[in-house]
């Protein structure tokens, strides 16, 4: 079990959406610290003065997908809040709803760097003195698009299936180490904080954020390798593996609506979309 409780949480994009709304939630289950990284850090400022009657928030501007800024903000980490615990990598960008043939190699760099390379740089940077101590847990927030692809959303989706795939394989390595530091992928539908509004589902509603971040940090706290959300994604590679491409394509696509979700698209109005945070 990994106890939240007298814990260091770090969690990047911390500052709005569900990740604020876990900043919240940590410190109310007793965490020793709440650190943010963030690239607004106006909204660190008022997120900390926010919570400061909660306890201790510790908050750092981050490019998360560069690494000299990681490794300098993580020493300010160790020396003002401590070793980090619990990291939950939840910073996230998505850029349009362009079909492929139609994208901008700068966004295909970004939504890359900012969702798939970010994780795995931050982590680079804390594993080593979680496995030093035989302690820690890293949740990395994937989403449902990154087990199966959706028209007009084909970077986004990329970029998060490879954080499924880096997750699974450091889960595995991990445990093939027999190291007690743990790694989940969280992998939910679409979360109403306004990164991706004007989405249309169908059949599978839009998740709210309050209960979604609580059962990212339950599941958390029971050590989960993986928590699909809602409860039906966890049978997509199921479904995937056991019907041919057409039927796949017929009850997902016709039958659910997934394929046409992205059609009418508006997302977050911010004014740096390279600032906007979701999972």
């Amino acid at each position: 079990m990994s106890e939240i409780k007298k814990k260091n949480v770090l969690i990047t994009g911390g500052a709005s959406g569900i990740g604020k709304l876990m900043c919240r939630m940590c410190l109310e289950q007793g965490a020793a610290k709440v650190i943010i990284w963030d690239l607004n850090l106006k909204a660190m400022e008022e997120t900390a003065a926010e919570f400061a009657k909660l306890g201790k928030v510790y908050y750092y501007k981050v490019n998360v997908s560069d690494a000299k800024d990681i490794a300098n903000a993580y020493e300010k980490t160790k020396e003002e809040a401590g070793y980090v615990d619990i990291l939950i990598n939840n910073a996230g960008i998505v850029k349009g709803n362009e079909t492929f043939d139609k994208q901008k190699v700068s966004d295909i760099q970004l939504t890359m760097d900012v969702n798939a390379t970010a994780p795995m740089l931050v982590a680079l940077e804390i594993l080593p003195d979680m496995m030093m101590r035989n302690s820690g847990h890293i949740c990395n927030i994937a989403s449902a698009a990154g087990m199966l692809g959706v028209p007009r959303l084909s970077v986004y989706c990329a970029s998060k299936w490879a954080v499924a795939g880096w997750t699974e394989s450091l889960r595995i390595e991990l445990k093939q180490a027999r190291s007690k530091v743990k790694a989940t992928c969280i992998a939910p539908y679409f979360i109403n904080t306004g990164m991706f509004d004007g989405v249309d589902s169908k059949v599978f509603n839009i998740l709210e954020p309050e209960p979604t971040a609580a059962r990212i940090l339950k599941a958390i706290r029971k050590d989960k390798d993986f928590k699909g959300l809602p409860f039906p994604y966890h049978f997509i590679r199921f479904w995937q593996g056991v019907l041919p491409n057409f039927l796949f394509d017929f009850i997902f696509g016709k039958i659910f609506g997934v394929y046409s979700v992205m059609d009418h698209f508006t997302g977050r109005k911010v004014k740096n979309q390279a600032a906007a945070k979701a999972a």
